[in-house]
């Protein structure tokens, strides 16, 4: 996919239990904010979060891009836009009426329009904690997902996008990108919606379905002890360092 050897972007094996970060936290924008990587990195890429916040494989998924290529490092930053007030995770899938209620109150405060306006001051405030940033991607995880297509929709600094198990499809939206897209649907994410969005792009893109795992399968809801969870974990974020070095 990339001129780039593929040998450089193996990903280690993932760590199914009791992982430490190599990362620490700072605040940017006033958000507790995961970082991780050299901090003296010229590449940087802003990681979106799904509901759930700073559970370990997403943690664990933010070293893997920061450290794995170890001829082109990035710093990666992770923001908890939902300033400690993530969705519980016991609540998904939401199979019950209180579970569903529950998801349904929460997600009132968590429309990215809301939250879409903190990332220029964050990106801003990174760029202060290390002045070699020269380029940034993004990765967003099922609302993060989300996030990204808007962001890529409009004049950005951002030069390329990937979106794994990424939520609220909307086919339209995709004729509005104008960077470069990595999308990563799972089993559960909608075909024909998706298989549409992946139509209507007009960037260069990679489209990779993941139809043997769950939503959420390289972020909260990777069950890192089951071997094709492993398995599909650790190729998203190997197909995905390959994007990012092909267009950052």
């Amino acid at each position: 996919m990339s001129q780039h050897s593929k040998a450089c972007c193996t990903v280690p094996p993932a760590v199914a239990e009791h992982y430490e970060p190599k990362g620490k936290y700072i605040t940017l924008n006033g958000l507790r904010t995961y970082v991780t990587g050299p901090d003296d990195a010229d590449t940087a890429i802003l990681s979106i979060y799904d509901i759930f916040g700073f559970l370990p494989q997403i943690v664990q998924g933010a070293d893997i891009l920061a450290y794995t290529d170890k001829e082109h490092p990035k710093q990666v930053f992770m923001p908890d836009f939902f300033m400690e007030n993530c969705a519980n995770i016991e609540w998904y899938p939401p199979d019950t009426k209180e579970k569903e209620q529950k998801l349904g109150a929460w997600f009132e405060n968590a429309a990215p329009p809301k939250h879409l306006p903190k990332i220029p001051a964050i990106i801003s405030e990174a760029e202060k904690t290390n002045s070699n940033i020269k380029s940034w991607g993004m990765i967003g995880y099922c609302w993060g997902g989300k996030m990204v297509s808007l962001i890529g929709g409009k004049e950005t600094k951002f030069k390329a996008g990937v979106q794994t198990s990424p939520a609220m499809v909307d086919p339209e939206e995709a004729k509005k990108v104008q960077i470069p897209m990595c999308i990563f649907p799972s089993q559960d994410e909608p075909k024909d919606e998706w298989a549409q969005y992946d139509s209507n792009l007009t960037v260069p893109k990679h489209f990779e379905r993941f139809d043997t795992v769950p939503h959420g399968f390289m972020s909260a809801r990777a069950d890192l002890k089951d071997a094709e969870h492993k398995k599909q974990y650790e190729h998203g974020y190997e197909v995905a360092l390959e994007f990012f070095n092909k267009h950052l």
